[in-house]
């Protein structure tokens, strides 16, 4: 009678040994296949866990009055919030319709400071013309990082777009022939001109175009507010509209707009704030 009970016991005994090592790991790294490194300072991301019935609809999510990604884990609902480069350390909250408001702190992050050397004098100082040129550019830009488009699940773990150290990292204030201006709010990827560059994560093509400062570009909408750009690129090889899956070549590395050298400057916007790439690289 011993013999029969004690391998029933044993594999109870597994199978709850190997429940909490799960759940350990689910409480400790809730978005352990990607967003694994979530970082809640200026320019990172805060994870909010929403107390939700496991039935609740998709809950629509704000954050200073702009709606927020929303990721289901294991029956359990998350607010995926970007947080603006000019966050000031404190307490904040994300509400969520017809529920309550869920508190998170932002704490202090200080970026490094890098200086520039600009050849072209007009990428630096603008001419009349050219600042007419940048407005319209900046409504044309804002208006495709305002875009929300409604899917279930977005995925969030993406590769490098191009092989190449990082060269100019996130966050870096900048300063271009000694005169002072906005934070990098991209990562450049230093590589050859020519070198192809990949879609990190499926999406759709929702703008491409040459831009004063950017050069050719190409932006891709992830889902939920998550659109990716990529900039001085030396040629454009899809067209907007167009479906794209992770690792589909959109372009090639160059040195169009205002640059130093060949590289790709990468940008990652979640709810219209330009946020940290590498926090969604899956290594």
């Amino acid at each position: 009678m011993n013999n029969t009970k004690a391998p029933v016991l044993s594999s109870r005994l597994v199978l709850l040994f190997n429940l909490a090592v799960i759940f350990i790991s689910v409480s400790n790294n809730c978005f352990a296949d990607n967003l694994q490194k979530k970082n809640s300072g200026p320019g990172g991301i805060a994870i909010i866990k929403l107390e939700l019935d496991n039935n609740s609809s998709i809950p629509y999510a704000i954050f200073k009055k702009r709606r927020v990604m929303v990721k289901q884990k294991n029956d359990t609902w998350y607010a995926i919030v970007g947080i603006p480069l000019n966050t000031h350390p404190g307490r904040y909250f994300v509400s969520v319709k017809n529920n309550k408001k869920y508190f998170f702190q932002v704490k202090q992050k200080k970026y490094k400071t890098q200086y520039l050397t600009i050849k072209n004098k007009r990428k630096v100082n603008p001419t009349k013309k050219d600042i007419e040129r940048i407005i319209r550019e900046k409504k044309i830009i804002g208006r495709v990082f305002k875009k929300w488009r409604n899917i279930a699940d977005v995925s969030t773990a993406f590769i490098v777009p191009v092989n190449g150290p990082f060269s100019s990292p996130f966050g870096l204030r900048r300063f271009f022939n000694k005169q002072p201006r906005r934070p990098h709010s991209g990562l450049d990827i230093a590589a050859a001109a020519g070198t192809p560059v990949r879609a990190p994560a499926a999406g759709i093509i929702s703008n491409t175009g040459n831009y004063f400062f950017n050069g050719n570009s190409v932006f891709i909408d992830h889902g939920q507010g998550l659109i990716t750009m990529y900039c001085h690129l030396s040629k454009i090889k899809i067209k907007a509209g167009q479906k794209v899956r992770q690792g589909d070549i959109i372009g090639e590395v160059g040195m169009t707009g205002r640059v130093t050298g060949p590289h790709l400057h990468w940008s990652v916007n979640l709810n219209k704030t330009r946020v940290e790439p590498t926090l969604f690289l899956e290594k």
